[in-house]
């Protein structure tokens, strides 16, 4: 049988021969027929259980017909975002939207709603009143119970509830969207799928959930930000499969959302089962005249090696999507994948990546986890590692040869982010030579994301010293190697707990390192994370004790000016950064000094006019470009000037 792409029109519907469809999956994406994406595994999935499934992709929420393509599908429509946040898709830290959309066609921005999965599900629900609607993907797993929303500024509902949705299917959904098929093909109505692991419901009474741990409810977290401190911590330690609780969470109205255990991880040869799926592995043909769909580019040569983290970093919502306990697909189903790769017209002897979260985790960190889950209350990693855990890489290096040696295979990157702590509780050094030796195109990005303990703690990152450490074994190895290679680190500003002393601490360390981060991601308060809900209640939720949150637009943009000091378009944010901070002492012309005193404007002026004729004003250009690169870094800065007079401040 010709291998297709699933329907994404009536006619393609109607080709195959279908008067209906038991599916309609509802996305916020192009339609990619890729294992990177989302709908493409859960579609998919359900294709080989036997069950037609057709796609609706970005259908025009102003339109209430534009729901209606496929008439009513026989079992439910399947609604997701995306794969990413639509909020997170459509703006950037600084809350200005964003020019581009990878996972649209053409990269057009505007094709989707903001919060598209509580739209779609609007939408839906005013035509089809009683036909089952299920969310899933990251919107809306990261959304499931009451949440701060960043773009609001405010603590929301599950968002079942603002969707008018029946059920949510969160985390890794592929054990729960079957059992869920199953379920309405028997004829049972979907107010009845109360039981399944991995979902969320709602119901109007808690006495058929017996077992459930009752959570602040969502008036007393509106009136009191301690109690919703409290209520994420509980779901953060209730995120395991084996050990999680059942969790409810009451409304106005007699209204309880109730919170399934999650879903149990899969094994390995139903992730190779999964990822052996007949994919396409691009974009549908009709989006190639519009340009096709961006976000193809950076995975569809890659591979997606394994699922999970147990890395605990606080600002990543991986603990609660993907879970702890790593899962990983077996070494032929990764040649397999990469052999059909090869046979790409278009392959130019480059596999992009070979990894999942962390690309250096293949396994639980423990034995323990398949049958007794993830310890609750401690982390693998942090504060240094378990004496339980299994540091082994040596699977991954078999991985890696064997992907090398594969006909028509030039290199193989590894773009997935390695843990660099892990590396260094395994004895073994083959990894890292293995690393640079074959696998390091001259720079290799690794993510301290800073350098001041306090901070460090906060962000369930191992201390400066252990990055230190690891960098002192790279530069030796390269050595020993007779390479030149060099890391680029990732650095974040702003993340709660930095106050002038650590954003000043982290400049300090860029000077050391002698070169200007290209890359500075400021903290970015994302659904359903430990660092969130720090930003929100100033309160870390595992100890209650409060955090410094640097909040106002001007100072994040000044944290952030003080790690690219040498950028001169930010001398004025740094040398107010610094005199706020009480460090005059690096204003001057020593060697440790960040910036130097500006001359006075009379002189300037003298000194330097007869040199910008000379060189066509060629000074004024570079300030331009300048401005014209760091428009973010403006528009925050001027925001927060804006808000500080606002608020009487200045």
């Amino acid at each position: 049988m010709e291998q297709k792409f699933l329907p994404l029109c009536r006619e393609d519907m109607e080709a195959r021969g279908w008067d209906q469809v038991d599916f309609v999956y509802v996305i916020g994406d192009a339609y990619v027929d890729h294992p990177s994406f989302g709908h493409a595994i859960i579609s998919r999935l359900l294709e080989s259980r036997g069950y037609r499934v057709a796609i609706l992709s970005q259908p025009d929420w102003k339109d209430d017909r534009s729901i209606t393509v496929y008439g009513e599908p026989r079992l439910a429509f399947l609604v997701s975002a995306g794969n990413m946040d639509s909020m997170v898709n459509h703006y950037a830290v600084s809350r200005k939207r964003r020019a581009a959309d990878a996972y649209t066609p053409g990269g057009v921005m505007g094709k989707r709603p903001d919060y598209a999965a509580v739209v779609y599900g609007n939408l839906i629900r005013r035509t089809y009143k009683h036909t089952p609607v299920i969310l899933g993907g990251i919107e809306a797993s990261l959304r499931r119970l009451a949440h701060y929303d960043y773009w609001s500024d405010r603590l929301k509902h599950s968002i079942l509830l603002d969707s008018g949705a029946d059920m949510i299917s969160y985390g890794m959904g592929e054990r729960s969207i079957v059992e869920i098929a199953e379920a309405l093909e028997a004829g049972i109505s979907v107010r009845d799928l109360t039981y399944i692991e991995g979902t969320v419901v709602r119901t109007r009474s808690l006495d058929s959930v017996y077992d459930a741990l009752l959570l602040p409810s969502f008036e007393e977290m509106r009136r009191d930000k301690r109690e919703y401190a409290k209520s994420f911590y509980i779901q953060y330690c209730n995120t395991d499969p084996f050990s999680g609780r059942r969790l409810a969470e009451s409304y106005p109205g007699n209204v309880y959302v109730v919170q399934n255990p999650p879903a149990k991880p899969l094994t390995q040869m139903e992730m190779d089962d999964i990822y052996g799926l007949p994919y396409m592995r691009t974009f549908h043909p009709s989006y190639q005249a519009l340009g096709g769909v961006p976000a193809i580019e950076e995975v569809r040569f890659s591979l997606t090696g394994s699922r999970g983290c147990f890395g605990g970093c606080s600002f990543c919502a991986l603990t609660f999507h993907q879970g702890r306990i790593v899962q990983s697909r077996s070494r032929e189903s990764l040649l397999e994948e990469a052999r059909q790769m090869t046979k790409e017209t278009d392959f130019k002897g480059y596999i992009h990546d070979v990894g999942g979260p962390t690309a250096n985790f293949r396994h639980p960190s423990c034995e323990k986890q398949w049958e007794l889950g993830v310890c609750p209350k401690k982390q693998c990693l942090f504060p240094k590692p378990c004496k339980n855990l299994q540091a082994d890489h040596r699977e991954y290096v078999d991985i890696l040869r064997a992907l090398r040696e594969l006909p028509g295979v030039k290199k193989v990157f590894i773009r997935s982010g390695i843990r660099f702590d892990y590396l260094l509780a395994d004895s073994d050094p083959a990894f890292l030579r293995e690393l640079c030796s074959h696998h390091v195109s001259g720079q290799l990005k690794v993510a301290p994301e800073h350098v001041s303990d306090g901070v460090l703690e906060l962000m369930g990152k191992p201390k400066n010293q252990v990055y230190q450490q690891f960098v002192d074994r790279f530069v030796k190895m390269n050595r020993r190697l007779q390479k030149e290679q060099y890391l680029v680190p990732y650095l974040m500003s702003s993340h709660p707990g930095s106050s002038w002393k650590e954003a000043v601490e982290l400049a300090e360390f860029c000077r050391d390192m002698g070169y200007m981060p290209e890359q500075v991601q400021d903290f970015y308060p994302t659904p359903s994370t430990i660092s969130t809900c720090m930003y929100y209640t100033g309160l870390d939720p595992r100890t209650m004790k409060p955090v410094y949150v640097p909040k106002n637009p001007h100072e994040k943009a000044m944290q952030r000016a003080l790690i690219q000091y040498r950028n001169p378009a930010n001398y004025d944010l740094v040398k107010e950064a610094l005199i706020k901070a009480g460090r005059t002492d690096l204003i001057g012309f020593d060697q440790k000094c960040l910036i130097r005193p500006k001359k006075l404007s009379g002189e300037k002026a003298q000194k330097k006019e007869p040199e910008a004729r000379r060189k066509g004003k060629r000074s004024g250009r570079k300030d331009q470009e300048i401005k014209r690169r760091n428009p973010e870094i403006k528009r925050e800065h001027q925001e927060g000037r804006r808000e500080l007079k606002r608020s009487g401040k200045r």
